[in-house]
């Protein structure tokens, strides 16, 4: 980390212009000035609460929703025939293409952005889910059912348990998407927000800003990623070590 600080510095206090062009890049100093000088604004707390809103809101839709349509479509032959193709037809729609159809549809662009959010959100999760329950051992279930087991209790002690795992690593994924979508969507129609705060200060020639946004992104994501590992490690505690 020293010694890409160093470079980078070096790279930009000369104005270096070689194939790349450092000569417009704010040094390591700048950006740390301005990361002091934002710290102490409002403004800029603001635009990291509506981030973090948008995405905690749009996230937790689509992780209920994703694994409930997950358990159904992996559980029920009508399900999967009724609800797979539309899934599949959907999934590779870029979420960030719906953001015409986002401004048209919804009052304001914060439901747009949710929207947005929730849709990049939800197939990494009802498609991990889906997995999730076919990967699951049969003999699990004809164990259960052997001891006397329901369909219902097979379901919340046998099979939702062994799927968490995927589950779980679906989550990870689709937390990733989330903010790729949400800081591209704040970008195009948001009023605040650390990506349309990034944005501004590329329009504002605040290059420095810009870093600060992007350094900005980055923790956020690292929290919001950390905190799903740590509740799915704790909630798949029962695995050996290495399969959670």
């Amino acid at each position: 980390m020293i010694a890409v600080l160093a470079l980078w510095q070096l790279l930009t206090a000369n104005h270096v212009h070689l194939w790349l062009n450092f000569t417009k890049l704010p040094t390591p100093t700048e950006v740390f000035s301005e990361l002091q000088a934002q710290l102490k604004s409002g403004t800029y707390y603001r635009n990291l609460l509506s981030s973090m809103e948008r995405i905690v809101i749009g996230f937790e839709l689509a992780a209920v929703t994703g694994v409930l349509v997950g358990i159904a479509v992996g559980r029920s032959r009508l399900a999967a025939c009724a609800l797979r193709p539309l899934i599949e037809i959907a999934r590779p729609i870029p979420a960030i293409a719906l953001v015409p159809l986002a401004i048209l549809l919804f009052p304001s662009s914060e439901e747009g952005i949710i929207f947005i959010t929730y849709f990049a959100a939800f197939f990494p999760v009802v498609v991990s889910t889906i997995h999730a329950m076919q990967a699951l051992p049969t003999v699990w279930e004809d164990a259960a059912r052997t001891m006397g087991a329901g369909r219902v209790s097979i379901l919340l002690n046998v099979v939702i348990p062994g799927a968490l795992p995927g589950i779980f690593a679906g989550l990870s994924v689709a937390m990733g998407v989330s903010w790729i979508c949400v800081i591209s969507a704040e970008m195009i129609s948001g009023q605040f927000g650390i990506g349309y705060y990034t944005w501004q200060s590329y329009g504002l020639l605040d290059y420095a800003g810009v870093v600060v946004g992007m350094l900005s992104i980055g923790a956020l994501g690292f929290l919001t990623s950390w905190v799903i590992e740590r509740v799915g490690a704790r909630v798949n505690r029962w695995l050996p070590r290495g399969a959670r």
